[in-house]
């Protein structure tokens, strides 16, 4: 079980065995392009539309290795995790798949179309306060109510590997790419992209991209450890949570840098993906464009991979609208 091994010790091996293990559980999502944006940045981009996916958003890939990697035994009692959202639906997917119970701790301002879409997928729903340590503090109940296996959202080596089959479809999808950029919260996408990035494309670097006004990943990178905030407000709710040990690991030794967008960026980003790239992406999504947008100088004439993380909206609360 890859659960204690220490994210040193992931291979590109184990990226391939889960790649395998998941198959019959997500979509190869499609690459997306736009000249307008390609214009607008002086850069060619790339989308990886991981908002594509049946649950909506690449968390299904972690979640899935993870419920498919129990034992029969284990998978028993179920699984249980904490989640601002596209953790909890994609692990309510994967063990509606394998027909096991799981049960999620959500904090009670998540966005109602991620609530429904645990619901819908067979989850249970234990709300909290939207804080880190009320998140952890009513998990602590849940699992040792339901005996579930614990499947951390991002801190967790079969879900970073899981998470590292993105990057290894958004390699074969395009070529020679200078540079992948990807949101960042808790890490779980970038640590999995610099698993993958690292052992198949060394030569591209890595960037992350976070909310000014939950930059706790930034910080940490600028001072060489993990700073942690308890209760960061953003419109990209997804990028709430702050980084653990397995994420620092990538994200100190593989990271180029990290850059940060304000509210109204993030915002304008997603109008403009909405637009121009006409898909559906959560303000998550949109904070890598942000970021391009706001340092055009590191990626001007370059080939770029961005992830487009989730697309699960809430489409009653769309930030650009007033009210």
């Amino acid at each position: 079980m890859l659960d204690h091994i220490p994210a040193a010790d992931l291979t590109i091996e184990d990226v391939r065995t889960a790649h395998e293990r998941i198959r019959p559980h997500i979509r190869r999502t499609p690459i997306m392009t736009s000249d307008y944006l390609n214009d607008l940045t002086g850069a060619q981009l790339f989308f990886k539309c991981e908002n594509f996916q049946e649950a909506g958003a690449f968390k299904v890939r972690g979640a899935s290795n993870a419920v498919f990697g129990l034992s029969d035994e284990m998978a028993t009692k179920g699984v249980c995790t904490h989640s601002s959202g596209n953790h909890a639906l994609s692990l309510s997917y994967a063990a509606g798949r394998r027909g096991i119970p799981c049960n999620v701790v959500m904090p009670r301002t998540a966005p109602q179309a991620k609530k429904d879409a645990v619901r819908r997928y067979g989850g249970t729903i234990t709300e909290c306060e939207p804080s880190t340590s009320s998140r952890e503090a009513t998990f602590a109940e849940v699992q040792a109510r339901t005996g579930g296996e614990f499947v951390h959202p991002y801190n967790d080596p079969r879900v970073i590997t899981g998470q590292a089959t993105c990057s290894a479809e958004l390699l074969e999808q395009t070529d020679d790419l200078d540079a992948v950029i990807a949101p960042i919260g808790g890490g779980g996408m970038v640590s999995g992209t610099c698993l993958t990035v690292s052992n198949l494309s060394p030569e591209t670097a890595i960037y992350a991209a976070e909310p000014e006004q939950a930059d706790d990943a930034y910080r940490s990178f600028k001072a060489g450890h993990i700073i942690a905030d308890d209760a960061p407000k953003t419109v990209a709710d997804g990028l709430l949570v702050p980084l653990k040990e397995n994420t620092w690991h990538f994200v100190s030794n593989h990271v180029t840098d990290i850059f940060t967008a304000s509210e109204q960026e993030i915002i304008d980003a997603m109008k403009l993906t909405w637009k121009y790239l006409r898909v559906v992406m959560e303000p998550s999504s949109a904070v890598p464009l942000a970021t391009i947008l706001k340092n055009p100088d590191t990626f001007r004439g370059k080939r770029v991979g961005v992830i487009v993380t989730g697309g699960n909206v809430d489409l009653d609360k769309l930030p650009w609208l007033k009210g």
